[in-house]
């Protein structure tokens, strides 16, 4: 709506110009489409934001119940906005980075206040500049020390992957000799809560076309995750990656974190996994950031010197045909997707198992755009199983009749075990693709890589040796009374946790700084 002002009453010809000139000056520092406050306070003074158009001042309030966060500059419940007395968003310094005449020695680059230091200092996480500006405008657009665009002719298979649009084919195989790989991976704790769901998945009857059993990706978070069940499934062929020891709540400690919290949180969890799941073949490769908030550059440098082989928390915006994985040492083939994601601007020896955005149209053909969904437990207008069972034959076919990318089906365990009806619908869906199709492998995120980096035809794809690592397990698991370990930390005050695990129980329970739980800090 347009914010009426009011003003005395003045002489015709000046009424104009003092509307002009207060105009004028609320928006002479302000950004294009930056909403500010006319009035700090609580209340509906922190409901109330205005904007400068081309047209004049525009106002809007947001609903009962929310207050306007000037930082996110949007709308959110009252509890998390802690800005109300902030009329505009800080103002940051700008670095000078082209200028008509260099204000710089080669390999130096000039702050905002006209000071030079290196190129290199710019956008690294520190402020350098006595003003903060190296800091300022780090997106991949304007980061002096970006990745650059995808060159095939540098970019070579095995160790590196890339396309300029991300959507061609390794190998540059067609499509149809391509075989359609189907990620499904879980997040969070793996416990009681959810093993059996994971056994009725996965119950050596479903089979790729290679007679091999079907195989999932969990990315596994610390607290409540039962040990001895983890090493169950890595027994079993199924992949084990990390998704942090705290999995912090606050969203906005993994898009700022340091590096030295990366490893911590990664680095840490990955210590936790191997020890007292007893992993030892070194198999624990992939990360995947809590609420899938990317860590840009501190993230993949944590990933780099942890000697971690892919991410799998970047997000692409829903497109046709899907995108393929990545590799780091170029620039991401797509925009930086989501509301205030960090996503890495440099060159990193990562892979990116990148988030394909899900369709949730009902009817493709006819329904209005609706924007994608990364989760398939986030995509809310799946109501019933008949919706999520079409849900999934139409997304597999975008993907199947198009450049068959990989297609990531990404799950909460609690989404399918509190709908027993989208479980049905799941299991059915699996079953008639396996019988329907003799090229297609529910496969784990770091068999994808390996095809990847040795691209395989269908017929090829039966005998290809990394798909057949431990294709069919039988025995019996590795302890069937797993050590109930009762145990707590400095770390984690006032509370008792139980640790499940086939090894012996530590002295306390493992956390940040102490993931081996000896008590040694």
């Amino acid at each position: 709506m347009r914010l009426s002002l009011c003003y005395a009453q003045q002489p015709e010809e000046v009424a104009p110009k003092k509307e002009d000139s207060f105009e004028a000056e609320l928006c002479k520092d302000k950004d294009a489409g930056e909403w500010f406050r006319l009035v700090a306070g609580e209340g509906d003074n922190c409901r109330d934001v205005i904007q400068c158009t081309s047209s004049g001042l525009q106002a809007i309030r947001c609903p009962a119940g929310l207050y306007f966060d000037i930082d996110k500059q949007t709308c959110d419940w009252k509890d998390s906005v802690k800005n109300c007395k902030l009329k505009n968003k800080e103002r940051k310094a700008k670095p000078r980075l082209s200028t008509d005449e260099p204000l710089c020695q080669d390999g130096f680059l000039a702050c905002g206040d006209d000071n030079c230091i290196e190129r290199g200092l710019f956008c690294n996480g520190e402020k350098d500049c006595a003003d903060g500006s190296d800091e300022n405008t780090c997106d991949i657009d304007n980061d002096p020390n970006r990745a650059p665009p995808c060159d095939p002719a540098v970019c070579n298979l095995p160790d590196c992957f890339c396309s300029e649009d991300g959507t061609t084919i390794p190998g540059d195989l067609p499509a149809k000799d391509v075989p359609q790989m189907v990620t499904i991976t879980f997040d969070d704790a793996i416990n009681n809560n959810n093993i059996e769901l994971y056994k009725e998945i996965f119950n050596g009857k479903r089979k790729n076309p290679n007679g091999c059993d079907i195989k999932a990706t969990y990315f596994v978070s610390h607290k409540y995750t039962n040990y001895s069940a983890v090493q169950e499934m890595h027994r079993k062929g199924h992949e084990i990656a990390v998704h942090s020891i705290t999995h912090n709540d606050d969203e906005r400690f993994w898009s700022n974190a340091t590096v030295n919290d990366w490893v911590k949180e990664m680095g840490g969890m990955r210590i936790i996994v191997e020890k007292f799941a007893n992993i030892t073949d070194n198999s624990v490769v992939g990360v995947r950031a809590p609420y899938l908030r990317v860590g840009g550059n501190n993230q993949f440098t944590m990933m780099e010197e942890e000697a971690f082989l892919y991410d799998s928390t970047i997000t692409a915006p829903l497109n046709n045909p899907p995108l393929w994985p990545y590799t780091m040492y170029f620039r991401m083939p797509h925009r930086c997707h989501g509301n205030l994601q960090s996503c890495p601007t440099r060159s990193h020896a990562v892979w990116e198992m990148v988030l394909n955005e899900l369709d949730r149209r009902e009817d493709p053909t006819n329904d209005e755009y609706l924007p994608g969904c990364a989760m398939v437990d986030s995509c809310s207008n799946i109501l019933t199983g008949d919706q999520f069972y079409n849900f999934l034959n139409h997304n597999f076919d975008r993907h199947y009749e198009e450049n068959r990318a990989p297609l990531g089906l990404y799950f909460h365990a609690a989404w399918l075990k509190n709908n027993p009806e989208f479980l049905d619908a799941f299991l059915y869906w699996i079953d008639e693709i396996l019988s329907n199709h003799n090229d297609v492998y529910f496969v784990t995120m770091t068999q994808v890589i390996q095809w990847i980096q040795n691209p395989r035809t269908v017929t090829e794809a039966k005998n290809f040796e990394p798909w057949r690592e431990k294709c069919v397990v039988e025995g019996i698991p590795a302890c069937w009374l797993p050590h109930s370990c009762k145990l707590t930390s400095k770390e984690v005050p006032g509370e008792t946790i139980n640790l499940q695990t086939c090894v012996r129980c530590p002295n306390n329970y493992p956390w940040l700084n102490d993931p081996t739980g000896d008590g040694f800090f």
